[in-house]
């Protein structure tokens, strides 16, 4: 894998990211840009966001099977790397059936998705799969470089390098809040993701895999399942609940970052996290 990723990621939507943002995280250490939340095939997005860096890899988490056709991803992807060699990863995850009308039979849809994908000429070390579940954790390993999971905790993260084995890509994101009242964290969190996310059918899943019940899920999420999926506090904590993920097998960690003021949440992670 040639794809220096670096330990941070940063994790931001379309209305979130611009160029200069871009750059903005290139400077504060980000070692990755992760384009979130279903990117048109085009990827005309990433191409700017790369244009605008020097050194930093922009990632996908995540192109969605339902809603991108893969030849033209494939050939979006062609276009990125002839200008920008490895620089650019593919995250691909197959979405929600809350969102999706058509979705169905998803372990088959998103192996299908990977073979159109390959035929096309993208490689497998530049793709990876937004796997949760035991079974698309182990597609990830056979037909991917790895796995960029999210709403996950320590536990999944150690459990995904287990399944992957060494030599393959774990790069859990995990939720951050610049916010030392737990009353006031929780409460954002509640009413953003993760909080508004736990009535997706493929997040609950994974989560009650990890221990969690109904108890947990219920009024957008207990203290104790919205501490495990949010670190909150000072950068000290955050620092510390990144290295939780390091420890467990993770190769990288993507921070999603909450509350008014993201970019401002990015750059205290990066100040307390990295070197």
């Amino acid at each position: 894998m040639s794809i220096d990723l670096g330990l941070l990621g940063a994790h931001l939507r379309e209305h979130e990211v611009s160029p200069e943002r871009a750059a903005g995280l290139e400077e504060a250490g980000y070692g990755t840009l992760w384009l979130d939340a279903s990117p048109p095939a085009d990827l005309k997005l990433v191409e700017q966001l790369l244009d605008a860096t020097t050194r930093m890899a922009v990632g996908t988490s995540v192109v969605n099977v339902w809603t991108a056709d893969a030849e033209t991803v494939a050939a979006s992807y062609h276009r990125i790397v002839a200008r920008h060699p490895d620089r650019f990863l593919l995250g691909v995850g197959i979405g929600h059936r809350e969102v999706h009308a058509e979705y169905a039979s998803p372990y088959g849809k998103l192996e299908s998705y990977v073979d159109t994908l390959t035929a096309a000429g993208v490689p497998a070390d530049r793709m990876v799969l937004a796997a949760l579940g035991p079974k698309m954790l182990r597609l990830a390993g056979e037909r991917t470089a790895g796995t960029v999971p999210c709403m996950i905790t320590p536990e999944h993260t150690r459990r995904a390098r287990a399944t992957l084995g060494a030599g393959k890509l774990v790069l859990p994101g995990h939720f951050a809040l610049l916010e030392t009242d737990p009353g006031r964290a929780r409460a954002i969190a509640r009413s953003a993701p993760p909080g508004t996310a736990l009535q997706v059918t493929n997040y609950t899943a994974n989560l009650r895999r990890l221990g969690f019940t109904d108890d947990d899920f219920a009024e957008h999420g207990s203290d104790r399942l919205i501490d495990a999926l949010v670190l909150h506090g000072g950068p000290a904590a955050i620092a510390t609940g990144v290295r939780a993920h390091l420890d467990a097998g993770a190769d990288h960690v993507g921070i999603y970052p909450l509350g008014d003021d993201p970019i401002g949440t990015l750059r205290g992670v990066a100040e307390a996290v990295l070197p």
